[in-house]
């Protein structure tokens, strides 16, 4: 059991988050029904492991700083302002076209085998060549996988087809 230590911020890791404070799971849960699956022991070890309450936020299409003070509140620490942080692209690009892609990934068989897929991905974006167009499968929004990929120049798109599935298109930024 960790010590009752870890503030609370937008960059503080879920597994960190309910293995300090396991009465904020369900607290976590009731205000993002879709986090149910961290119940999950493949998505907890998976998902849950690197992604943070700001990527969550974004998952669950929440306010971040809304959340933030929340689980603060329910801990006892003092709430704070949180500043707006990147907004992930949901309309589509003028520099999609169905044409350029060039490979596809569903990342749910991997996430089901208790794997994370994102060193397949940074190796599959890595491969990409000028206006090729990489097309990610998967059952949310992989907010870490996306932050990742804008850290090494990538652009994307996020397009939300149903409740558990998004389709992700990458190309590399010029």
């Amino acid at each position: 059991m960790k010590t009752k230590n870890l503030l609370i911020t937008p960059k503080t890791k879920i597994l960190e988050l309910i293995e300090t404070y396991p009465q904020l799971e369900e607290i976590l849960i009731s205000y993002i029904p879709a986090f149910n699956k961290l119940k999950n022991p493949i998505l907890r070890k998976t998902v849950a492991k690197i992604a943070t309450l700001q990527q969550v936020a974004a998952i669950g299409n929440v306010n971040v700083e809304d959340l933030i003070n929340l689980l603060r509140k329910h801990v006892g620490q003092d709430l704070i302002s949180v500043e707006k942080d990147s907004n992930y692209v949901t309309v589509k690009p003028d520099w999609f076209d169905e044409s350029k892609i060039v490979k596809e990934f569903d990342v749910r068989e991997l996430l089901k085998a208790g794997e994370h897929p994102i060193n397949q991905v940074i190796s599959d974006l890595n491969q990409l060549k000028e206006n090729e167009i990489l097309k990610v499968i998967a059952p949310f929004l992989p907010a870490p996988m996306i932050d990742k990929s804008l850290s090494l120049n990538f652009k994307h798109w996020v397009k939300k087809e149903k409740e558990d599935f998004f389709v992700i298109y990458f190309q590399k930024s010029n």
